[in-house]
């Protein structure tokens, strides 16, 4: 991590002036943010950022390999498989856990990746308003591959409005309104001006899908899908209410939901890097490793860490009923590089890619940063710390 950077913004940091980053974060929304947003960003040094772009690159180049469908195959349940799929994800995040490697330096992990779209418009606000409350120098960006603000939002709109007319593509959630990340919806709406709506909003007629604005109906071009379908899956009768969207439909996806199991946790076992950590299918383990306290075990088809087993013991891997469905990932052991005034503090970061039809491979755009003293990273698990939650990563540019 910068350290000039970090002395810098730690000198002039203020309780008053974190309290008026949050109030000029939540001006003009509809409702205040939802999850806890961090009193710093994270600032990366040449060397750090290289690594990520390294490693990002290691994956991507897995995800381009001709025979990625054919081996993910058995990623999607086949109780939500989705008609119509493309041949790309639109969309790809990466996190990495900061760590210290066995020669002491400071180096990227793989901790979890997917094919569905994260925070791409709240980012771009987040960014600004730190540097509109902190000292933060002009050379350092949030961007990455020589974009910029206006050509990140260009970037954007190209992969989820494309050819269409904003109105003709709507961002949509299970109930939207009702979502933490909502905050991100309507931001994305006021840049790109992609409408945001509910999954019970869908109307169909044969196979078009339309939506109501104003009262009066507009056809649906392309869904910008923000639905994970663990969010539905507690209701067996959910498609006897709203339209079953796993049909084929005269509708394009951005990014079809089944790259969502696609690009996950399954893909793990096939990465190789030195950024990447031990991670096998548990049905494949040869052997219990003895050392279990260095791995954790995943099942493959869970949401936001539920289900995850960190402190493992032999039982919990021979009681596991359905292995094929686990994986057994070398842990990743964070380093607390980020100094908060009372300490260090644990950092992930997520990069963020880019995949407009018609590119040959995804961009790396921008990032997003998370914050943590607790056992896990996510937000949830950080509820009672202050210097942690959600952020992002500066770099020079």
């Amino acid at each position: 991590m910068n350290p000039s950077a970090r002395k810098t913004y730690n000198a002039n940091f203020t309780k008053e002036k974190y309290q008026n980053f949050l109030s000029d974060l939540n001006a003009g929304l509809r409702e205040p943010i939802a999850f806890r947003v961090a009193e710093t960003p994270v600032f990366l040094t040449e060397d750090f950022r290289d690594k990520l772009i390294i490693a990002g690159n290691d994956i991507v180049d897995t995800i381009l390999q001709p025979d990625f469908k054919e081996i993910t195959e058995r990623a999607i349940p086949e109780k939500w498989r989705v008609a119509n799929e493309n041949d790309h994800p639109h969309f790809i995040a990466l996190d990495f856990g900061v760590c210290k490697n066995e020669a002491g330096n400071i180096v990227p992990k793989l901790i979890e990746l997917q094919g569905f779209p994260s925070l791409y418009g709240f980012q771009v606000n987040l960014a600004d308003i730190y540097k509109d409350n902190f000292e933060i120098s002009n050379d350092q960006t949030v961007y990455f591959s020589g974009l910029d603000k206006s050509s990140y939002i260009n970037l954007l709109k190209k992969t989820i409005v494309g050819d269409f007319e904003p109105g003709e593509v709507v961002l949509m959630d299970v109930n939207a309104p009702a979502q933490k990340t909502v905050v991100d919806f309507y931001l994305t709406e006021k840049f790109i001006g992609t409408p945001v709506i509910s999954l019970s909003d869908l109307e169909q007629e044969g196979d078009q899908l339309f939506y109501r604005a104003n009262g009066k109906k507009k056809r649906i071009r392309r869904i910008y899908n923000r639905l994970i379908f663990d969010e539905i899956a507690d209701d067996p009768n959910i498609f006897e209410k709203v339209v079953d969207i796993r049909q084929p439909l005269d509708v394009e996806w951005i990014t079809h939901p089944n790259w969502f199991y696609r690009v996950s946790k399954f893909t793990m076992p096939f990465l190789k890097g030195d950024y990447i950590p031990k991670t096998q299918f548990l049905h494949q383990l040869k052997e219990i490793p003895t050392d279990l306290e260095n791995y954790v075990l995943k099942p493959l088809f869970s949401f936001a860490g539920q289900g995850v087993i960190i402190d493992i013991s032999k039982d919990d891997i021979q009681n596991i009923k359905d292995p094929k469905n686990w994986i057994l990932q070398q842990k990743v052991n964070y380093e607390p590089v980020v100094q908060a005034p009372d300490g260090g503090v644990k950092v992930e970061i997520r990069l963020l890619y880019l995949w407009p039809d018609g590119d040959k491979k995804p961009t790396l755009a921008i990032n997003l940063a998370r914050l943590s003293r607790g056992k896990m990273i996510g937000v949830r698990y950080n509820q009672d710390f202050d210097w942690v939650g959600g952020t992002i990563a500066f770099m020079g540019g």
